[in-house]
């Protein structure tokens, strides 16, 4: 995937690219409901995240709530991120036909706790792999400033040279501002650089309107139509960039 210009950085996601809820966020949800007192399975939390899924980021269409404001960067800032995922957690227990207005906090709790996250097998690999190639690594992700906590926690956080973390940059994706403050911070051109993400509109498609390349991560098999050069591991990166354009 080399251009005129030698690549020279790896930039990375974070969430479901290299570290994700563990086992899953659909279990872990299942089990705090479960812990409530309420039947729910992970296949339930799964079919709710169908339906949900188009509309999550549609927040001013319930009057009623006081948190179903416009959004405003759920990353940002502290007091915005839990009122965001609070937002979308009672959305879910709605969803399930439960009524327990503890269940949001309760949820916020599980998946801001450090313990919940995990690394996929294939990262560290494929990271001292392009650590050894003589590339530089680097992370770009929506996420909330403890990120950095968890990084370091993950024992993963001393191989990125660079990070650029919503919730301490001031901005998100898919602003491709966030890809350009990276390449600043970096020292690099848009063509010395790759980008790797699990979403085609939050790592795709800004990355590219940024200048940078980009290898779209589809774990799940749902992005075989994708325009972009496309893998399904980690394991297949080391070749992928090596690939000529």
């Amino acid at each position: 995937m080399r251009g005129a210009r030698s690549l020279k950085i790896v930039f990375f996601d974070a969430g479901e690219t290299i570290l994700h809820p563990h086992p899953s966020f659909s279990e872990l949800f299942a089990s705090v409901c479960r812990d409530a007192g309420h039947p729910v399975t992970p296949a339930d939390v799964e079919s709710v995240q169908a339906r949900l899924a188009p509309h999550l980021m549609d927040l001013e269409h319930d009057p009623d709530d006081a948190d179903a404001r416009p959004y405003a960067g759920s990353s940002l800032d502290e007091d915005e991120a839990r009122r965001f995922w609070r937002y979308l957690y009672r959305r879910f227990v709605a969803e399930l036909g439960l009524e327990d207005d503890a269940l949001p906090d309760a949820l916020f709790a599980k998946f801001t706790d450090l313990s919940t996250y995990k690394l996929f097998d294939d990262v560290l690999p494929a990271l001292h792999d392009l650590r050894a190639d003589g590339l530089r690594l680097g992370l770009i992700s929506n996420f909330e400033r403890w990120l950095e906590e968890l990084l370091v926690e993950l024992d993963v956080g001393h191989l990125f040279d660079v990070a650029l973390i919503s919730g301490v940059a001031g901005v998100e994706k898919p602003d491709p501002r966030i890809y350009e403050l990276a390449l600043d911070k970096a020292g690099v051109a848009p063509d010395e650089a790759v980008h790797v993400g699990d979403s085609p509109t939050m790592d795709a498609e800004p990355a590219r309107a940024a200048g940078i390349e980009v290898v779209l991560l589809d774990r799940h098999r749902r992005y075989a139509d994708a325009p972009w050069p496309r893998i399904e591991s980690l394991k297949e990166l080391r070749a992928m960039i090596s690939k000529p354009y």
